[in-house]
């Protein structure tokens, strides 16, 4: 087991009331597993992302639960300090903004080059040349120019795929993937879920995709969670919920994936 939330409760406490964005919430991901929770915009699935890196901010807080990394360690009760050695190299992350996640004052190859100079040690040449030799790899035809641009410089189908390909160079266990196609077309997506997969089979890192749609699960993950209003309404292998959801609100949203078959 590399990963297991127990219980987890998040509050938003505004002026006038107390939103409960993620209610009492279990998940498990193990292994080299692909596990997707899925639901409707304000579910609470990006809240409970975000809380396993301990991400949430004010007027958010995490107000029960555990989350236990590689079976033992309870990132909640971990100092800051603790935590940033864990986040990047031991849990990447693939935000859903994608304009913000990059840095718009350095050039996108300096950017990855960072990550294998921080988390694995390179020295700048050889970091650019891993950077490089990743670029190659994620299908970018001129690596070397595409090196020295800047991020609003870049498609956003581009930019998501260095994002992707940053979160996974340093061999993460797990990677946190928040809605990393939602701001782009069907093509583009499908060339995203493909580069996920052939990163997370090479190097059997976990994923534990966010998504809205039943349509990127199926393509994608092995189990499920439905989340809404901040509850798990059912969970089990994406075979077993897609023939046979038991809740409405699953029901409905395979029905609006608007596919035949798995």
């Amino acid at each position: 087991m590399i990963l297991r939330v127990k219980n987890l409760s998040v509050y938003f406490f505004l002026q006038d009331r107390v939103i409960k964005a993620v209610d009492d919430v279990s998940i498990e991901v193990n292994e080299g597993e692909v596990v997707a929770i899925v639901g409707e915009s304000g579910s609470g699935k990006s809240v409970t992302a975000l809380s396993i890196i301990n991400l949430i901010e004010p007027p958010g807080r995490i107000v029960s639960g555990e989350i236990l990394w590689q079976g033992e360690v309870n990132m909640l009760k971990l100092s800051e300090q603790e935590l940033r050695k864990i986040r990047g190299k031991e849990i990447g992350v693939i935000f859903q903004d994608v304009t913000n996640s990059l840095n718009p004052v350095l050039t996108v190859g300096k950017q990855v080059s960072e990550v294998f100079e921080i988390w694995l040690g390179a020295d700048k040449k050889s970091a650019m040349s891993k950077v490089l030799e990743l670029f190659e790899k994620i299908g970018i035809r001129e690596p070397e120019k595409v090196y020295h641009l800047y991020p609003h410089q870049l498609s956003g189908g581009l930019r998501q795929r260095i994002l992707i390909a940053m979160a996974f160079a340093p061999r993460p266990k797990l990677v946190i993937a928040d809605e990393p196609t939602s701001f782009v077309d069907a093509l583009t997506q499908n060339q995203i879920l493909d580069l996920i997969k052939s990163f997370q089979s090479e190097f059997k890192t976990s994923v534990l995709l966010i998504t809205h749609s039943f349509g990127v699960v199926n393509e994608i993950a092995s189990r499920v969670y439905v989340m809404r209003k901040g509850k798990i309404l059912e969970s089990g292998t994406v075979v077993e919920i897609l023939s046979n959801p038991k809740h409405p609100y699953t029901q409905k949203l395979i029905e609006s994936a608007k596919f035949l078959s798995i």
